[in-house]
């Protein structure tokens, strides 16, 4: 893909080539004036022209041209890249905005001019030898070597040590950059997305979309040892891409990765055993069902033990009931307890008990064990016994 070869096109494929040149008239006919007017007047519009009226309608975002190429061989490159020089806007032809984080994020025009207070974005993140290297975009300002920069986002203040710009994957060491340049630099700590300045204002740029995570999966590592460097990779790889998720459920404590899709999640693992020497277990999530009753039922329940010396006696009458979401919601938990007895057949010392009975129940479900919820327990009625009954025996019962 070095060497660029060029020569007409193939007898065999002349009308093919004419076909597309002409679509390509037409689709930018439909958004251009100019050419538009060309192609009425059934005008062949020049090379330049062409060129020019990609350019407006691709800055004007009505237009995106489509390169074709081969990553296997290198091939296309070069056009691809004479295509970013022809087509795509320069810093200062296209309108960014930084939301003001002072007047509840309203949008500020930003000027995109070297001498104005620096604003500059933090697109990407890439782990090295030698630490972690930060993809910056400058959106207005300068960055200079041995300068100070303050993190918006968290408001810690950093000394540029180091400034270089990459050319694939060799890097050239710079001493400043300015506004439409895009650098890298080490020895920054930051997420991806954070917005740096001179530290004169406190302008954020766009906030990105991050869009909700359609797939999960449960990781492990496959050896104990490797815990830590586990959750090493897991802090770094959320730093640098926003679209992934982890959390630990806190029912199954499983640890759930979660993010835009299987490939997503798969290059992760493989950075996990590439990078960290983390080989990992995955599956999928386990779903932590829970148990709850559908209709009204009432229960009458005699707990009576005889043993040698002291017995236990306790008798409790009542009915449970579902709870719909709304009175969960208002209650603040999965389940509720009513006292509405009546008199001293349950002595008052005993109430506690027979909620502590209740939340003992509600652990774990007739149906597959599961815990119960959604439950009100109303106790309307009972017995005790002078000699035998027992805050033990009422919590049983219940």
């Amino acid at each position: 893909g070095e060497k660029v070869k060029e020569g007409d096109v193939p007898e065999d494929m002349k009308g093919l080539v004419e076909e597309k040149r002409l679509e390509l008239i037409e689709k930018l006919a439909d958004v251009d004036d100019e050419i538009g007017e060309l192609f009425l007047m059934e005008e062949e519009p020049s090379e330049e022209q062409l060129k020019e009226a990609i350019r407006r309608q691709t800055v004007a975002c009505k237009f995106v041209p489509v390169f074709m190429g081969s990553a296997f061989k290198n091939k296309g490159v070069q056009p691809l890249l004479d295509g970013v020089i022809d087509y795509l806007p320069e810093p200062i032809e296209k309108e960014n905005y930084a939301l003001d984080r002072t007047k509840d994020e309203e949008p500020v025009l930003v000027t995109g001019k070297k001498d104005d207070p620096l604003l500059a974005l933090a697109f990407k993140l890439e782990e090295t030898p030698f630490g972690q290297l930060t993809y910056m975009r400058i959106y207005q300002g300068l960055l200079k070597k041995g300068n100070y920069i303050h993190n918006v986002n968290d408001g810690k203040k950093i000394k540029l040590a180091r400034i270089v710009r990459m050319h694939s994957n060799e890097m050239e060491e710079i001493d400043e950059a300015s506004a439409g340049d895009v650098v890298a630099m080490f020895g920054i700590d930051c997420r991806s997305m954070d917005t740096f300045s001179d530290g004169n204002m406190n302008l954020a740029m766009s906030s990105m979309f991050v869009p909700e995570p359609v797939m999960s999966l449960a990781v492990k590592p496959a050896e104990t040892k490797m815990q830590n460097n586990f959750a090493k990779a897991l802090t770094k790889f959320t730093k640098e891409d926003p679209t992934l998720r982890v959390k630990v459920d806190s029912d199954t404590k499983e640890t759930v990765l979660s993010g835009m899709g299987e490939l997503h999640l798969e290059v992760y693992i493989e950075r996990m055993k590439r990078e960290y020497n983390v080989e990992c277990i995955t599956g999928q999530p386990n779903v932590n069902y829970k148990e709850t009753i559908s209709t009204k039922a009432p229960f009458d329940w005699l707990h009576k033990k005889q043993t040698g010396g002291a017995g236990q006696y306790a008798k409790v009458m009542g009915y449970i009931e579902p709870m719909t979401e709304e009175e969960i919601t208002e209650l603040g938990k999965p389940n509720e307890f009513k006292n509405r007895c009546i008199g001293t057949n349950i002595p008052p010392e005993y109430y506690p008990s027979c909620e502590k009975g209740m939340n003992d129940a509600m652990v774990e479900g007739a149906l597959v064990g599961c815990d119960v919820e959604g439950v009100r327990v109303v106790l309307e009625d009972g017995a005790s016994h002078a000699v035998d009954s027992s805050d033990m025996a009422f919590r049983i019962c219940m």
